[in-house]
Parts: C-alpha cells; sequence; structure tokens
C-alpha cells in the first residue's frame, strides 16, 4: 500500500472522451429512457425523458468503524481522492464554495457484489470492506445492521446504501490492502472523536450523508 503514503496535488484530466463513449457500458451505466405515466382512469401522461445512472452492482454497503475509549466513542474516517467532487472547482455554484475536495472525507464503504445476498450479503460485504479499507479482521457477526438502506440520489440513481457499524475496541490493524487502484493514493485513515466528526458533518466540513446518517443511527440505538 506504498500509494497510501503519495501526497497527490491534483487530479490531471487527459482526455475528455463523453461524446464518444457508450453510455451503456463500464462502471455506471446512463439509461436515457422515454417514458409515460399510466394513471388509476386508464389514462397517461405526455412522454417525458428520464435520465438513470446504475451499474451492474446495484447497490453499496457503509460501515462506521468505531471503537470505545475512555473518553467516548471514536470513530474512524478516510480521506479519498474523489474527482467527481473535485471537478466542481470552476464551475458555477449557487453557494460559493472554496472547499478543494481533491480529498474526501467519509467512512468505509464498497460495492455490494453480485453474489452478495440478502442480510447475510450485506455482513459479508461489510467484513470485506472493513478489512480492505481499515485494516482490521471482523466476524461477519459483528457487523450491525443499522435499519434500511436508503437512496442518495433518488432522482437519477438507482443504487441503495445499507448502512452498518463494528466494534473494532481492541482490535489490533494490520495496513489495509486497498484494492490497488490510483484513486487510493494519499488515503488518510484518522480516529476522530463521534460528536466532533457529527458537528463537522453538519457544518458541512466532512460532506458525507451516509456517515452522518450511519452515526445518528447508531446513537439512536445506544442506551
Amino acid at each position: 500500500m506504498s500509494g497510501k503514503q503519495t501526497t497527490v496535488t491534483d487530479i490531471e484530466i487527459i482526455e475528455d472522451f463523453s461524446a464518444t463513449a457508450r453510455c451503456d457500458e463500464g462502471f455506471l451505466r446512463l439509461r436515457r429512457l422515454r417514458c409515460q405515466n399510466r394513471r388509476e382512469d386508464g389514462s397517461v401522461s405526455p412522454v417525458y425523458r428520464v435520465d438513470v445512472v446504475d451499474r451492474p452492482r446495484l447497490d453499496a454497503v457503509a460501515v462506521l468503524v468505531y471503537r470505545r475509549s475512555a473518553s467516548g466513542l471514536e470513530v474512524l474516517t478516510r480521506k479519498n481522492l474523489r474527482p467527481a467532487a473535485y471537478f466542481r472547482k470552476g464551475k458555477e455554484m449557487v453557494v460559493p464554495d472554496p472547499v478543494s475536495y481533491l480529498l474526501v472525507e467519509e467512512l468505509v464503504a464498497g460495492v455490494m457484489e453480485l453474489e452478495d445476498k440478502g442480510e447475510e450479503g450485506v455482513r459479508r460485504r461489510a467484513v470485506e470492506e472493513v478489512r480492505e479499507e481499515a485494516g482490521y479482521e471482523v466476524k461477519p457477526e459483528e457487523i450491525r445492521l443499522l435499519g434500511g438502506g436508503f437512496f442518495v440520489a433518488p432522482g437519477i440513481l438507482s443504487e441503495k446504501v445499507f448502512p452498518t457499524a463494528v466494534d473494532v475496541t481492541g482490535k489490533e490493524a494490520h495496513e489495509p490492502e486497498g484494492d490497488g487502484s490510483p484513486l487510493e493514493e494519499g488515503t488518510r485513515l484518522q480516529w476522530r472523536p463521534l460528536p466532533e466528526v457529527l458537528a463537522a458533518c453538519r457544518r458541512g466540513e466532512v460532506p458525507d450523508a451516509k456517515l452522518e446518517i450511519s452515526i445518528t443511527r447508531l446513537l439512536a440505538e445506544q442506551p
């Protein structure tokens, strides 16, 4: 994982082949549809266009990795390269935003595989992501499901995120394996007090909805 020790200063676009690429291939698929609404009385609406972004591996799992210390709960966050957020720079924004978003602070998360089925599949994928991204070995039965999955942007994205949590208090971490992608260069792991992270989410300093939702659901289940 030598790439994790690298400091990335910029992401350079070598080629934009949007105009020639097929929209039904690749990691994300853009489906351009013409639709109409069917109504209870048998009538239909005018035909309208819908764009839907999805992928063969439809959903994702998010894992709130936490531990207990003398001062309370601490949360493990990851700062990752996020090109889509980074390329906001230079665009006209409704609310001016000086942040570069080269690295975005998030929780551990990953795409579900096609063989992942049901709650067992969610737990199994969470275990793999914790090992790969956080460096902790946990068991499926240690994964805590934090309620039902949620949409991030249901107007365009078909993906649902399934929030989970795992307590790694007392466990020793190893060097995270990662997946070898250039997108993992410069990744930074950090333990932070849970109240501090939640406050940073609400101020917009940690702009990860998965993290904020997972924290609030975990707190709601605390005795």
